[in-house]
């Protein structure tokens, strides 16, 4: 990678950063057909995504890397229960907190809904050498830097309580 930065942006540039754009949004797309076909809102399923990320949380943290209010999350969370995508558990630091814990993992229908996508890019990554996926990783590492560091600034710029990125 550069140590170097330019103050003009090349062709290239511009073009890896228009490829990343249109990326994200039909990642977004994506996200909400699967939402659709698994009978969820697009919260609930960013919301189960972010706990399979994060793994357990507590819903005030949810709230924060959400964006939603906490009655929002409250809602959210009993619809996620009565389906069984995740389950309410007492802090064992502080009985008075409850911790979400991800149960969606049994739940068949998630994982042969993502199986054609996974397959896709696990034959998409094929392609590559392993030095040239190490180098993809790192940039798309490094992107969802990026995008955290860049959700903290439009959170703190709304007067949200922005979360601190997740790596």
């Amino acid at each position: 990678m550069s140590s170097h930065r330019q103050d003009h942006n090349t062709e290239p540039q511009r073009r890896l950063v228009s490829l990343m754009r249109g990326l994200g949004t039909r990642t977004v797309l994506y996200q909400q057909h699967v939402a659709a076909s698994l009978g969820l809102y697009n919260n609930d399923l960013k919301s189960v995504d972010i706990l399979r990320e994060t793994g357990p949380i507590t819903a005030g943290e949810l709230s924060k890397i959400t964006g939603l209010a906490t009655g929002s999350v409250t809602a959210l969370i009993d619809r996620l229960e009565k389906v069984g995508y995740v389950r309410r558990q007492n802090d064992p630091a502080d009985r008075r907190r409850v911790i979400l814990v991800p149960s969606y993992e049994q739940k068949q229908e998630v994982g042969q809904t993502y199986l054609p996508l996974h397959n896709a890019f696990v034959e998409l990554a094929s392609a590559y050498s392993d030095d040239e996926l190490e180098l993809i990783m790192q940039f798309i590492g490094q992107a969802s830097s990026i995008l955290d560091e860049q959700i903290h600034h439009l959170s703190a710029a709304r007067g949200k309580s922005p979360h601190e990125p997740h790596h």
